[in-house]
């Protein structure tokens, strides 16, 4: 097994073709189309079916896929650090929220501090940050979940609430006017969920436990990972969700939604810092940390 083959084969899966897999990475498409055929014979294993009009790829695929890029990750982090760039630059991995909503806070800030130190951001949910950090991919992750690994470290570093967010219409002004309870709302209208992985579903998952609330008992209208798709379809009037105040907030200063404060025993979660133990001495690191958790507990102690 090549690394070129590996190449080829994530450049299609992450294309969709193998004319633009080809283009990238300037080398003929029969070329990519002979790297993915000896993959597959390596791997005694179909990777990719391919009709004249699309590809699929195969369950097979998907999982191999998930490795290529890990590998050629890793690969380009040796090049980095074999070209003197692990001086200043740190890999980080972050969660949708973190990344969407704390990094841009966070980051400008840092930079201007530290202009020698750049950043490699990679976004996945909580458990594929997780993951990236066992794995040696990342060096250091913001999650919406704490984790149990020994060989990570796992710090909080900010306070997040969540809130159940609606349309704002005619009928949730009138449920909001009179205080209705959100336990109500969830069991009376369609819901949209997070995918499994994020931190944002185990905190739903922990309030519908403490509620008594069995998921089976909602109707639940879709399942999507991306708040912002999450938050236009809510303004759309396609369901009720439950997600981060803070991936909240735009919408509803601009009143494209209305939002129902959960219990206090359920509206609170935290956001960690998480890095593998053997990097703790690591002084750029220590500098990045030490700055994000400063940042945020000056904003809680202005709240």
């Amino acid at each position: 097994m090549e690394i070129k083959q590996l190449e080829s084969f994530a450049a299609v899966v992450r294309l969709g073709s193998f004319t633009r897999a080809a283009e990238e990475l300037y080398i003929s498409q029969p070329t990519v189309s002979t790297h993915i055929r000896t993959l597959e014979e390596e791997l005694n294993t179909r990777l990719i079916l391919r009709t004249t009009k699309s590809i699929e790829v195969t369950a097979a695929g998907k999982k191999v896929y998930d490795d290529a890029v890990s590998i050629l990750q890793l690969r380009d982090r040796m090049l980095q650090e074999s070209a003197g760039g692990a001086k200043r630059i740190i890999h980080l991995g972050a969660s949708t929220i973190p990344s969407a909503y704390v990094l841009p806070e966070i980051l400008p800030a840092f930079g201007r501090l530290h202009p020698n130190t750049f950043f490699v951001i990679h976004q996945s949910d909580s458990q594929g940050v997780i993951d990236g950090l066992t794995d040696g991919v990342f060096d250091v992750g913001l999650t919406g979940m704490p984790c149990q690994q020994e060989n990570l470290v796992c710090r909080s570093f900010c306070r997040d609430r969540m809130v159940l967010i609606t349309p704002v219409t005619a009928h949730f002004l009138e449920l909001q006017a009179r205080a209705a309870s959100p336990v109500d709302i969830l069991l009376q209208e369609p819901v949209i969920l997070r995918e499994k992985g994020s931190g944002s579903k185990k905190s739903v998952d922990r309030f519908l436990e403490r509620a008594g609330i069995p998921e089976e008992r909602l109707q639940v209208c879709a399942r999507i990972n991306d708040p912002e798709a999450i938050k236009n379809l809510v303004a759309g009037g396609l369901g009720i969700s439950i997600v981060s105040a803070r991936a909240a907030r735009n919408f509803l200063l601009e009143k494209r939604l209305l939002a129902f404060e959960l219990p206090e025993w359920a509206n609170t979660r935290r956001l960690f810092l998480v890095y593998r133990a053997e990097r703790a001495g690591d002084r750029r690191l220590r500098e990045f940390m030490e700055f994000v958790v400063q940042h945020y507990a000056a904003e809680q102690e202005s709240e």
